[in-house]
């Protein structure tokens, strides 16, 4: 009941406390993550390699990272019954930005990081308020903010450009231990979206949102607030990646989020985790293992020489099974 009355002022027979406590860990995707981590060890052990020295594993962190950021701002927005495909190209813009204003030049530090995260959450704001206000399907809306920022980047860049100081690039590539900087940060974006899904009323509230948005204005909440929150709060995610690949690169690209792939690879990251694409039911736990199964299937590709077409094809398969299992348990609930 508690949770019902911070939904809003009518609670809905119960309907909206058993949505928002749908945030149960995704196991079927860690199970498929200590299996492939298994099948990965054994064959590298019988071709003579090894797959879990401490190198591969550092590296296996440090490539996640970026995407893992990218996937928990794009949980919070799939939960929220929403979708953001804008996130590639903000987090090219972000690291321009970044590395301009920064010009090499540790002054420029604090002056940077808040102009991109300021930029970020701008472009997140217009995709809310298109999504809510001009009532436009966020596909077409968010691809068209991103074919937007990429006009602007093919009329304005080249190539990269602006520069970090050295100090910056510790955040790329400095160690703490066995754990990288950048892992760390991941984590620290993970822990606190989870804190906010699971611990507080705007949590609650997306929660809602997503599983009928109808039932959740009648229970009194805002849902285009929510809404608009919630592309906030993802744009802002792809900032912060965007900050983390400037500062592995030592300058801006414009096509550092395109080259990786990151809105299509952060969807496939939540859908793997368990996150219904309608919204509503799941959360950033699933959304770590999706991850961490993307990032462990590269690795294996990559110490075997796999060209990049069977990569696809392979990842292709995996998502397909992954949405038909969830799908036939979902059926069988």
């Amino acid at each position: 009941m508690t949770q019902q009355l911070k939904l809003g002022r009518v609670p809905a027979g119960g309907s909206l406390l058993r949505r928002i406590s749908a945030d149960r860990p995704a196991r079927p995707v860690y199970v498929a993550l200590v299996l492939l981590v298994v099948l990965g060890w054994l064959v590298f052990a019988l071709d003579g390699g090894t797959f879990l020295g401490q190198e591969n594993i550092v590296g296996i962190q440090q490539r996640s990272a970026a995407l893992g950021i990218v996937a928990v701002g794009q949980t919070l927005v799939i939960l929220a019954g929403s979708l953001d495909l804008s996130v590639a190209y903000l987090i090219s813009l972000t690291s321009l930005v970044t590395a301009e204003i920064m010009a090499g030049a540790d002054s420029g530090v604090p002056a940077a990081v808040a102009a991109a995260l300021a930029v970020s959450a701008l472009i997140g704001l217009v995709n809310g308020l298109i999504v809510t206000r001009l009532r436009v399907h966020a596909f077409i809306a968010t691809l068209g903010v991103a074919l937007v920022v990429r006009g602007a980047l093919d009329a304005r860049y080249d190539g990269p450009a602006g520069s970090v100081p050295e100090s910056f690039q510790h955040l790329g590539y400095d160690r703490i231990g066995p754990l990288p900087v950048s892992a760390l940060l991941w984590a620290a974006v993970a822990a606190g979206a989870w804190l906010l899904l699971s611990r507080t009323r705007l949590g609650y509230r997306i929660y809602a949102v997503g599983g009928d948005a109808e039932v959740a204005r009648l229970s009194g909440v805002r849902t285009e607030r929510v809404v608009v929150i919630a592309h906030v709060l993802c744009s802002v995610c792809a900032g912060i990646a965007g900050l983390l690949l400037a500062s592995r690169l030592g300058a801006g690209a414009p096509t550092v989020g395109t080259d990786g792939g990151y809105d299509l690879e952060s969807i496939a990251a939540v859908v793997l985790g368990g996150t219904a694409l309608a919204g509503g039911r799941g959360g950033v736990a699933g959304t770590v293992g999706g991850v961490l199964l993307l990032a462990v299937l590269d690795s294996i590709f990559n110490q075997l020489e796999v060209n990049s077409f069977a990569k696809d094809v392979v990842r292709g398969v995996i998502l397909v099974a992954a949405l038909a299992i969830y799908a036939r348990g979902r059926r069988t609930r």
